[in-house]
């Protein structure tokens, strides 16, 4: 049986990722991890705190997941190119909605710098990543940005379109930037 701070945190991950933060009060988080409201207010002081931890812990889960898929490509420019293979695997999720990062921001961005702080050292730190794959292609430092946008572009596409082609289309672009030559 799982701890009661990771029970939080499961329940906070389901109900701010599915129907967003600010419909969600503190007390269906409650009801839906079975903790107390004295318990929950131990473990988060505020739902500030509480979503600081969703985000904190869905990044590290969402780039280790990343990661891994990427590890199990022979060539620099296979796991380059995984990237948006493993999107599209992610976007035919049942329940995807999106990026929580993207979505947490739209909500809270202009009222909680706790927030923006968490979604800019995700987004930073998947820039970082996505830098050190395009070295070990050999490429330089801009590509990394160019895919960052293609990421982006494509996660925002597939929800609001909701279709996981959009992840496939970026491939394709990415595929070509990796052949021009810089």
């Amino acid at each position: 049986m799982p701890d009661a701070r990771t029970q939080v945190l499961d329940a906070a991950e389901d109900l701010f990722y599915g129907r967003g933060i600010q419909s969600v009060g503190v007390d269906e988080v409650r009801a839906a991890a079975g903790v107390s409201l004295k318990r929950l207010y131990q473990l988060f002081p505020g739902k500030d705190a509480l979503v600081r931890e969703f985000l904190h812990r869905r990044d590290e889960r969402w780039r280790r997941r990343l990661a891994e898929f990427v590890a199990q490509r022979d060539s620099s420019e296979e796991q380059v190119l995984a990237v948006f293979d493993w999107l599209h695997t992610w976007f035919s999720e049942p329940g995807y909605r999106g990026c929580a990062f993207i979505n947490s921001f739209g909500e809270l961005g202009a009222v909680s710098p706790s927030v923006v702080s968490e979604v800019r050292a995700h987004k930073v730190a998947l820039r970082d990543y996505l830098g050190g794959l395009v070295a070990a292609a050999g490429r330089g430092p801009e590509l990394a940005d160019h895919l960052l946008l293609l990421v982006e572009g494509a996660i925002v596409t597939s929800a609001v379109l909701g279709d996981p082609a959009a992840a496939t289309q970026a491939r394709t672009v990415a595929a070509a930037l990796l052949v021009r030559p810089e």
